[in-house]
Formats: C-alpha cells, structure tokens, sequence
C-alpha cells in the first residue's frame, strides 16, 4: 500500500476540507447551506511542459487552501483517506484569510 503519492506532470493532490455538520454550540447545519468547496493541496507535480521542453511549474504550493470546482477531479483513496487529484488549470484559485 502507497504511503505516499507524488502527482505527476501538473497534476495536484487535494484533500477536500469538509464542513462540519455542527455548530459550537450543537444546532446542525443542514447540507444544503451555503458551504466553500475548498481543499488543502497535499502534494504537487513538476509540473507540464511547454513546446521548447521547459518545465511550467504549477502555480500552487503544498498546505495552501484552494477553491474546488463543483464537479471534476479523480478520487484517489491512500489508506483510510480519500483524496482528488485535478490538473492545475482545473483549480479555481487560492484562498486567504
């Protein structure tokens, strides 16, 4: 079984960050409230390669919090943890605080 799994080309591994389904003080939060689909990126590829053989590196860096499209991405399971794996481009931005 994989330990680890380094992405290749410009392929990033995300973990999805889910929302909790309480509040701090116990009132449930149904599915249907308006939640961030976000992920921490968990690996990087080198990245893709132009058509002089250069390396474009990916725009993204290991721990940072991206925005995730609503739909795409391959699910890739390590263990008991499931990850996504997308193509850079396929990522929406990065989130700050």
């Amino acid at each position: 079984m994989a330990k680890r799994l380094i992405p290749s080309l410009n392929r990033v591994l995300v973990e999805k960050i889910l929302p909790p389904s309480k509040t701090s003080v116990g009132i449930l939060v149904p599915e249907t409230s308006n939640k961030l689909n976000s992920g921490k990126v968990i690996a990087v590829g080198p990245g893709a390669r132009d058509r002089e053989g250069k390396t474009i590196p990916v725009p993204f860096k290991e721990g940072e919090t991206v925005l995730l499209p609503e739909f795409g991405g391959t699910q890739v399971k390590l263990g008991e943890k499931e990850f996504l794996l997308y193509r850079d481009e396929d990522i929406l931005g990065t989130l700050h605080e």
